[in-house]
């Protein structure tokens, strides 16, 4: 034994990732290695007062986790174990808290009916208004022979017999497989996280890959959680991998306390939160993202849109590079094991929109965190990482201690949806999307170019076009891209808010060019109060374009007065 690293003598009929319980306590591990008669094993508890000589117990099965309606509004560790009424203190090997609850389900078919794999066998629901389904299990068909009528049931029921095979409120999945689809379909939807800096400038898609590179102290955690409150997505699984117990236990409260903008429910109703803080086992916090992919494949089947937060993925890759160690694996840069760029493949690609089996449409998206030490975004982790998502957010450390959050970098994040999604806008009625977006980019741009000059010569040494343009990218920069948190006016922003601002802004900037065109001097222009337009974004409603449509008129007509 050598921490969570555990050599056994082989047992028949043991193969690779079956899990094997450990000694009298039954602590749970996950087979990484067999040669000869050894078999290594992966341990996801603590292994003290384990010994040699003690039993191991094969389990014939590969490591899984139980799925149903009670995930939702749920705390569970990296195993998907339930927390809630665990105790302060987790103890080592103990077993699943009992839940004596009943869930309500209604069949949606007869006995004596064909259903195909992935159909809907009955409805069942959570704590909340996130319809959940009972469906047919993959690799399953045939004729109904039995089904439970209209009821409350338990966790363990059996709901439907379908060709010999029992379908229950539960449905076990192997945490490391992807549940299989009809068909993986084009990311073309927009997913709206009520973040201007990202849905106008870097936008994903449903079903699409994003990382959120970024230093301490950038405000990584803050800005996964707004989008956690705030997106979209008709399910939230949320994976605290590695991070503090106190971020965590913010989490956890904050979700519970909002209520939910959609469905005016608690927002914790329609999401699955799994913590394995850096204080946990540390083998846990490697299985917790697959475990967070396996909870939302199992909600997009039913078809649904699900967004897995992982926070953070530098922290499961440190998890993955000290067992490589204690296996004795050849390590490659900084330690790493080589199959790292492998490992986070397999994690990113589990995102898609997809058909599923039963023919709805549903999508799993995945944002996932990166905490390269020391803010160096050329280490292993953001190198690999960059080469599987769609999307970078990259923090940058300068804008998170201006105060300028979130800390989304225009120059050094990326999206390569902006094109299927631009056509998406227009054909949900902002055909003007696409332009108004490169006029911003380019805004800003042309705005960084003059920064350094402006820091050698002065303002006053540029022409008075170019001291438009860096006038341009400050409106850009505070009443575009700048987001409070803390603000119940900023902290979600809608698109047409978004728009608003943005078309409000390109109109003053346009303004300011024509009078410097004119003849008015750049220092009037430059002195102009601006301030109507700067504080729209904080003192507007979330959506109310229109009075951001007044601020800018407001701003316009002190401008026009400087002609006369």
């Amino acid at each position: 034994m050598a921490g969570p690293l555990v050599e056994l003598d082989r047992t028949a009929g043991t193969a690779m990732h079956d899990v094997v319980l450990l000694g009298d306590a039954r602590l749970p591990a996950e087979v990484v290695a067999i040669a000869g008669d050894v078999v290594t094993v992966q341990a996801y508890e603590y292994t003290g007062g384990l010994a040699p000589g003690h039993p191991a117990h094969p389990q014939g099965s590969p490591l899984s986790v139980q799925l149903g309606p009670w995930l939702l509004g749920g705390v569970y560790d990296g195993l998907l174990r339930p927390l809630q009424g665990a105790g302060d203190r987790l103890v080592t090997g103990g077993s699943r808290v009992s839940d004596e609850r009943t869930w309500p389900f209604t069949p949606c078919v007869t006995e004596g009916q064909q259903v195909d794999e992935g159909e809907v066998v009955g409805a069942t629901g959570g704590p909340g208004p996130v319809p959940v389904s009972v469906l047919v299990p993959p690799g399953c068909s045939g004729t109904v022979s039995r089904v439970a009528p209209e009821g409350r049931y338990p966790a363990e029921a059996v709901l439907a017999v379908v060709a010999d095979t029992e379908v229950g409120m539960t449905a076990p999945w192997p945490v490391r497989r992807a549940r299989p689809v009809r068909e993986r379909l084009p990311a073309t939807q927009p997913l709206t996280t009520g973040q201007r800096a990202i849905d106008l400038l870097f936008p994903v898609a449903r079903g699409s890959a994003v990382a959120v590179p970024g230093g301490f102290g950038t405000g990584k955690t803050v800005l996964l959680q707004q989008i956690s409150k705030w997106c979209d997505a008709h399910v939230i699984v949320y994976v605290g991998c590695g991070e503090r117990g106190n971020e965590m236990a913010d989490v956890i409260s904050e979700l519970s306390a909002l209520d939910d903008p959609r469905t005016g429910g608690r927002l914790a109703d329609r999401t699955v939160t799994i913590a394995n803080t850096s204080n946990m086992p540390m083998m846990a916090r490697e299985a917790s993202i697959h475990t967070g992919a396996t909870v939302a494949e199992y909600f997009r089947d039913m078809g649904l849109d699900v967004v897995v937060i992982a926070d953070s993925t530098s922290r499961w890759a440190e998890a993955l590079r000290e067992f490589a160690s204690r296996m004795g694996a050849l390590p490659t840069e900084e330690g790493y094991p080589a199959g790292l760029a492998s490992e986070l493949a397999a994690f990113y690609e589990r995102a898609g929109a997809v058909r599923t089996l039963g023919g709805r449409e549903g999508s799993v998206s995945v944002i996932g965190a990166v905490s390269p030490p020391g803010g160096d975004l050329t280490e292993p982790v953001t190198a690999h990482t960059q080469r599987f998502v769609r999307c970078v957010w990259t923090l940058d450390r300068e804008l998170a201690y201006a105060r300028h959050y979130p800390a989304v970098s225009w120059s050094d994040s990326f999206s390569r949806e902006v094109g299927a999604l631009a056509v998406a806008h227009a054909r949900s009625g902002d055909p003007a999307w696409a332009e108004s977006r490169g006029k911003v980019a380019a805004l800003l741009s042309e705005a960084d170019r003059l920064a350094d000059l402006v820091d050698l010569v002065g303002i006053t040494a540029l022409p008075a076009q170019e001291r438009v343009s860096v006038l341009g990218g400050r409106l850009v920069r505070e009443g575009v891209l700048q987001q409070s948190a803390l603000s119940e006016l900023d902290a979600y922003c809608a698109p047409e808010k978004t728009a608003a601002l943005v078309d409000a802004v390109l109109a003053v900037v346009g303004c300011c060019r024509d009078l410097v065109e004119s003849g008015t001097a750049a220092e009037a222009v430059e002195e102009a109060d601006f301030t109507p337009l700067l504080r729209a974004r904080e003192e507007v409603g979330p959506d109310d374009s229109a009075g951001v449509d007044t601020r800018r008129d407001e701003v316009l007509a002190v401008l026009r007065e400087l002609v006369s």
